[in-house]
């Protein structure tokens, strides 16, 4: 028995008007992770033809969760079939050609699939494990798309391969949304003030209470000379306000310089300095 599916979450673009075509495939094992790729970028339309082995517990097991797009999968004999009803078909291929065929990189194929699945089916095919597609079966193909990979090591497993194009198709879709500049699954979040950060920037008062804080500190434990300052300070501001603190942070800093102060304070009082021992200088190797 295999795992129960989650519902498909995607346009119908996706789940009806692209089809995924997968020819003689060897391992069964490919098939079940061909349909996780696809579920995972919103797909849902896979057409297999002549598989060596399916269905079967292994493209079950592979699926992991996306069993219900092995359960809708078209099997038929022929690519021609396959084929039949589709307005555009793109075939992948990693070999040049004697007879040049129109060739595009995935993120331009992914618009012009867009395009014409307002029209019709769209076929992106998928050769065999050990060998793709035919010339024949290329010359079936409107265009050809080519996943640009280390040319020393281009060999793409298929269902990696698969992966590439549904992503560049989430990922098309996504940014042709309405509302596609409100969404959060485009935004990056690399500071405070980005949307999805817990904690408020810190003010700059704030910042600056902490700077002087740093710089008390610095002078309390003997490493920061006020008459001799160098460029210590003028780093150390470069460097934390590089950082974009948050409001939580500058507090955890000043609370840590206070526990400082204070361990350095009691230390002064109860614990005599050990022979030979000195406290680091700022002029000990720092600027």
């Amino acid at each position: 028995m295999h795992k129960p599916s989650p519902p498909l979450e995607g346009p119908d673009m996706f789940q009806d008007q692209i089809r995924i075509v997968l020819v003689e495939t060897s391992h069964s094992g490919n098939i079940g992770a061909v349909a996780r790729a696809m579920k995972n970028m919103g797909l849902g339309n896979l057409w297999l033809v002549n598989p060596n082995s399916f269905p079967d517990e292994a493209s079950y097991a592979r699926a992991a969760g996306a069993s219900d797009i092995l359960d809708r999968a078209q099997v038929v004999g022929t690519l021609g079939e396959a084929l039949g009803d589709c307005v555009l078909v793109m075939g992948t291929s990693a070999r040049d050609r004697k007879i040049p065929w129109p060739v595009m990189p995935p993120s331009e194929a992914v618009a012009v699939a867009s395009d014409h699945s307002r029209e019709g089916a769209v076929a992106l095919v998928f050769g065999r494990e050990n060998h793709g597609l035919s010339n024949d079966e290329l010359h079936r193909c409107h265009y050809h798309i080519h996943i640009p990979s280390n040319p020393d090591y281009s060999s793409l497993n298929l269902a990696m391969a698969v992966q590439v194009m549904c992503y560049e198709l989430r990922m098309f879709y996504l940014r042709n949304l309405e509302d596609s500049d409100g969404r959060p699954d485009l935004r990056s979040m690399k500071a405070p003030g980005d949307a999805g950060w817990d904690v408020p920037p810190a003010k700059v008062a704030d910042v600056e209470g902490f700077f002087g804080h740093l710089e008390q500190t610095l002078h309390d434990v003997s490493f920061h000379r006020r008459d001799n300052p160098r460029q210590l300070m003028s780093r150390l501001r470069r460097l934390f306000q590089r950082a974009q603190l948050d409001q939580m942070e500058i507090n955890i800093l000043r609370g840590i310089l206070s526990a400082v102060q204070k361990a350095a304070g009691a230390q002064e009082s109860t614990k005599p300095t050990e022979a030979g021992a000195e406290p680091a200088r700022q002029e000990d190797g720092h600027v």
